[in-house]
């Protein structure tokens, strides 16, 4: 286990990599005893030293929900992170959302659907129907995952550890969600929201396609764990708050000058292009 000392260094060195876009070489490499118990305390401190710094939590995100992304990463299990207003991107109906590619290292983009939550969930007995009466509203979202933390060793080559993506806040950078348009209620969407599809596009090209079943089977599932794994830190989620389920099509990189549409068919779509 790393030390407090050492935990919150690595908070601030990943702060200061995301105000300087130079990404950090791997802290698995750099500590090999590193646990995922110390990710999510390095992930929580550069949390705090965001909020500190005048930024606000307005959710949380949910990662490696797929079964072939977790055996890639070696864990049994899906991650997660915080979401901040300084991630958010709100897209306006009928207009391509113009995203600055210089807030981002490396950004890449996934299809998600988000649950915006209108009652507490707490507490590790926490069930799908439970998610689903609590839940206000889903919607359409994407995520931006980036790499404070490099993707790659720059001299092996070597993929990232779980633990270094979990310190890197599960490689959360943004979120992109609609404004008013394609909110449907849970409630109504019970036993369709796995069968939720998306396309998305990529300057006109088709990239990739999938289901929301692709999240563990059902998208409120990741969001039942999360509320377990929150309640041995005394946290819970809260009414208002966003919660990405997690992505059902592989990351897609985006460089400047590329433009993406996400067609979510009858629950609408988000276009979106980075500048």
């Amino acid at each position: 286990m790393l030390d407090d000392t050492l935990i919150q260094q690595l908070a601030a060195e990943l702060d200061a990599a995301e105000r300087s876009r130079v990404p950090l070489e791997h802290f698995s490499k750099r500590f090999p005893g590193m646990t995922i118990d110390d990710g999510y305390r390095v992930g929580r401190a550069w949390v705090a030293l965001q909020v500190a710094a005048g930024r606000q939590v307005i959710g949380h995100k949910i990662g490696l929900t797929s079964r072939a992304m977790q055996i890639s990463s070696q864990i049994d299990e899906p991650d997660f992170g915080t979401l901040l207003d300084s991630m958010r991107f709100t897209a306006k109906a009928g207009d391509v959302l113009q995203i600055p590619t210089a807030r981002f290292i490396a950004p890449r983009v996934e299809v998600e659907l988000a649950f915006v939550l209108k009652a507490p969930l707490q507490g590790t007995d926490v069930t799908v129907d439970d998610v689903l009466a609590a839940t206000d509203y889903v919607t359409p979202a994407i995520e931006i995952i980036d790499a404070r933390i490099e993707q790659f060793d720059r001299h092996t080559k070597a993929m990232r550890k779980v633990f270094d993506t979990i310190s890197d806040n599960a490689a959360n950078a943004g979120i992109v969600i609609g404004e008013g348009d394609a909110r449907y209620r849970a409630d109504a969407l019970t036993t369709h929201l796995p069968w939720c599809g998306a396309i998305l596009r990529q300057n006109g090209v088709v990239e990739e396609t999938g289901l929301a079943a692709g999240v563990q089977g059902h998208p409120a599932i990741g969001i039942a764990w999360l509320a377990h794994k929150l309640a041995p830190w005394g946290e819970s989620l809260r009414p208002g708050q966003i919660v990405l389920a997690g992505s059902f099509t592989r990351p897609v990189a985006a460089r400047q000058g590329d433009r993406f549409e996400a067609d979510y068919g009858p629950l609408g779509s988000l276009q979106f292009q980075f500048v």
